[in-house]
């Protein structure tokens, strides 16, 4: 029988079986199979799928597509425990991981895609409405940072032992995507029912929401979806495509990542207590902007791999800084919205990631440089809305613009 404990009560269970313990074990199991998956997935697309710029930019529609249909979360949770949701889709994401080289043909790869996507889609929707509900305002932005250092260490076990044994012992892609995918989904499974089901004390709204006074994190969420899509699909792919980086030198790329995020990610927690939402969105967004500048002049001026590689690792350390705009709309959101807004907020992040990898694989085929400026653009508007963000975010308080005296309609 399913046990459930109220989160007050939670203290009270062994360390090993509280809510912060799972969602630090969720965190770790998660990127394993997923990190997995996107070092690997451009040298597998070119090498055995024979892929192309346009090819990538399809793939990573697909990707995207369970991303704008996040709102089914919404109905899902009328019938099923968030938690229970976040660790079937994380089961979900392993399994699709595990089979991804079974297909080695356009349509497999898609299919599988497809499948693995829902399961990280939900589950990252459910991930960010159980972390709102379950930290504190005070101690989130510190936990938040944790969680992400958390997901970095566990991982770069799976890519040292990438980088150190691929040549050596011969590794296939189907023996690293089947351990790494079948190790998250065995984790997601005995959480499921190693852990009691843990209940918030304010109940969820279970119907979309959109609200008025939210607007600027909605419009914040956007930007960020199409400026990702650009990172996440053409930033690697321009390490194997213009410079022919090899598995292991792609998958040593991302280790110095996972090092930079276990050592940056809580720094990155403490700065935004510290220095608030807006100050860290407003450094993250101005660095982005220069990064994907220096990205385009690596194409027109010719500049060259070591370069490159400095900036996709600075690239990648900016991106931890989102997780500011939780933050921040953990303090400007009423506690029994969080679940139906993050879902909300998953689809809005993910409609420009339906049609822009596409586009923009087709933009790649003639100046891969302009689609970096693009990108640039998209920073720089992302900075301009951040800056509307006031110094202390609150329930009425949530832009420069509002007046904190009087809480707007909904």
């Amino acid at each position: 029988m399913t046990q459930i404990v109220p989160l007050g009560e939670a203290r009270h269970l062994p360390f090993w079986r509280r809510p912060v313990t799972l969602l630090f074990l969720m965190a770790a199991a998660m990127p394993i199979a997923f990190s997995t998956w996107s070092a690997l997935l451009n040298n597998f697309t070119i090498e055995v799928a024979g892929f192309d710029g346009s090819d990538i930019g399809w793939l990573h529609t697909v990707r995207e597509i369970p991303g704008f249909l996040a709102v089914g979360v919404i109905a899902i949770i009328i019938f099923m425990r968030e938690q229970v949701l976040g660790l079937v889709s994380l089961a979900l994401l392993g399994a699709a991981t595990a089979i991804t080289a079974w297909f080695p043909t356009m349509g497999g790869i898609l299919t599988i895609t497809m499948l693995s996507s829902i399961g990280f889609h939900y589950y990252e929707t459910v991930n960010q409405s159980l972390q709102l509900q379950w930290l504190d305002k005070v101690r989130a932005p510190k936990v938040l940072g944790w969680l992400v250092a958390a997901g970095s260490a566990a991982t770069l076990v799976v890519y040292v032992i990438i980088v150190a044994l691929w040549e050596t012992l011969g590794l296939s892609y189907n023996i690293v995507y089947m351990a790494s995918g079948g190790f998250t989904a065995l984790v997601a499974l005995i959480a499921l029912f190693a852990y009691p089901q843990f209940e918030s004390p304010t109940p969820q709204v279970k119907k979309m929401i959109l609200r008025r006074r939210y607007w600027l994190y909605y419009a914040l969420q956007f930007m960020a979806g199409a400026r990702r899509q650009i990172f996440v699909v053409f930033a690697g792919f321009m390490m194997v495509e213009k410079f022919g980086f090899d598995v292991h030198e792609v998958t040593a790329l991302f280790l110095i990542n996972l090092v930079a995020n276990m050592i940056f990610a809580p720094l990155m927690g403490q700065a935004v207590a510290r220095f608030g939402e807006r100050n860290t969105l407003v450094f993250e967004y101005a660095g982005l902007a220069l990064v994907f500048l220096a990205y385009g002049g690596i194409y027109m001026f010719g500049w060259g791999v070591l370069l490159a590689a400095v900036l996709y690792v600075v690239d990648h350390l900016l991106f931890a800084l989102a997780l500011a705009l939780k933050t921040y709309f953990q303090k400007i959101a009423d506690p029994a919205d969080i679940a139906p807004t993050a879902a909300v907020a998953f689809t809005i992040n993910h409609i420009a990631a339906v049609f822009l990898p596409a586009l923009l694989g087709y933009l790649w085929l003639v100046s891969p440089a302009a689609v970096f400026i693009l990108a640039a653009a998209m920073a720089t508007v992302s900075l301009l809305l951040a800056l509307l963000i006031p110094r202390h975010p609150a329930i009425g308080n949530e832009t420069r613009l509002t007046n904190p005296l009087v809480r707007p309609a909904e």
